[in-house]
């Protein structure tokens, strides 16, 4: 299992049994707050890459993010690999 998959079933794991305290379930429980930590660090992202500095920490931050986002919003990851599939040429 690689560590998307990881995060996917933290992320519907914390959906159906929420642990006080969670990061993951603030985030699941605050669509507002989910989609601002989104903007945020793929901001970080670009500013790190222009930079040349923290660019790995900040990829991570924005997949872990964009996961929990599309979680939050009943995106499920499985749906967006099949549109990726369909667009191989």
């Amino acid at each position: 299992m690689n560590i998307f998959d990881d995060l996917v079933k933290l992320a519907r794991e914390r959906k159906e049994k929420p642990v006080e305290g969670s990061y993951t379930n603030k985030l699941l429980n605050d669509k507002s707050l989910s989609k601002a930590k989104v903007l945020e660090e793929i901001n970080e992202l670009i500013e790190s890459v222009e930079k040349n500095s923290n660019k790995v920490h900040e990829a991570a931050d924005v997949f872990y993010h964009l996961l929990i986002y599309l979680e939050t919003n009943n995106i499920k990851i499985e749906d967006v690999v099949a549109e990726l599939n369909k667009r191989k040429k």
